[in-house]
């Protein structure tokens, strides 16, 4: 399990993807052990925070391990979505612990969509965010067309997922997309203060408040992710996606042609 670490202190579990090759990209085995961290924590544990190693979150998928396994269409890739990636995001909304996302670099793709899971964004001045998914011919499909409408609102969502563009440390604090900016050098102790603060507050009051905020949000997750799910499965089977994995391999723009 050496490329999920997990530290358990102060009465919080920090949960560090160590996947550097990738820059912490996920495989469905790393989701499922994921999402067991996430939901399997002793009574002691009251704080979840996620983060990456080696200056970066989560790239998202590990497009090369999935090409070179041959699960980008078909069955397989339907399981390895509905169940893998969206069971960790659902073990995150669904933890009666709050998490932290610690964002100290990119956030891309899925990765975006796992710290929109997180209940709180602490960045690192370097931390970046990006709903890459449309350069590759995709839409998101981590809950991020639920999770960001609601954190930064309808336009700015649409924004980031119809253009792909960036949105840096100091921007997103701005449009409450970050809840706190830290200098890179500092960001890991002061989330752990972070952390350590709420984890000494009371369990029932945190478990009470987060099932109220959740259940009062309009719409429906799963709703959302079962829309995300089939409309992704459709994409994966386009030109358009083709020459999107050919165009990141290849190190070039992507030329789409809307077929």
């Amino acid at each position: 399990m050496t490329d999920l670490q997990l530290d358990d202190r102060d009465a919080v579990r920090t949960i560090t993807i160590d996947r550097p090759q990738s820059r912490n990209g996920l495989t469905t085995d790393v989701c499922d052990r994921l999402a067991s961290a996430v939901r399997d924590v002793p009574d002691a544990v009251h704080a979840i925070v996620l983060t990456g190693a080696h200056g970066a979150f989560c790239s998202g998928l590990d497009l090369k391990d999935a090409l070179q396994r041959g699960i980008t269409s078909g069955p397989e890739l339907e399981r390895g979505l509905r169940e893998s990636f969206h069971g960790v995001i659902r073990a995150l909304v669904e933890s009666d612990r709050p998490t932290i996302a610690l964002v100290d670099g990119a956030a891309a793709g899925f990765g975006c969509d796992l710290a929109l899971a997180c209940d709180l964004r602490v960045v690192s001045d370097r931390g970046v965010f990006g709903e890459i998914f449309v350069k590759r011919g995709l839409m998101p499909d981590g809950g991020g067309t639920w999770h960001l409408p609601r954190i930064v609102g309808l336009g700015r969502a649409l924004e980031m997922m119809l253009t792909g563009e960036l949105v840096h440390a100091e921007e997103a604090l701005r449009i409450g997309l970050a809840n706190r900016v830290i200098a890179h050098a500092e960001v890991h102790a002061r989330t752990h203060e972070l952390a350590t603060a709420i984890a000494n507050g009371p369990p029932l009051v945190h478990r009470a408040v987060k099932r109220a905020v959740y259940a009062g949000l309009d719409g429906d997750l799963t709703a959302a992710l079962d829309r995300e799910a089939t409309g992704q499965l459709q994409l994966l089977g386009s030109r358009d996606f083709g020459e999107g994995v050919t165009a990141f391999l290849q190190k070039r723009p992507p030329r789409f042609e809307g077929r």
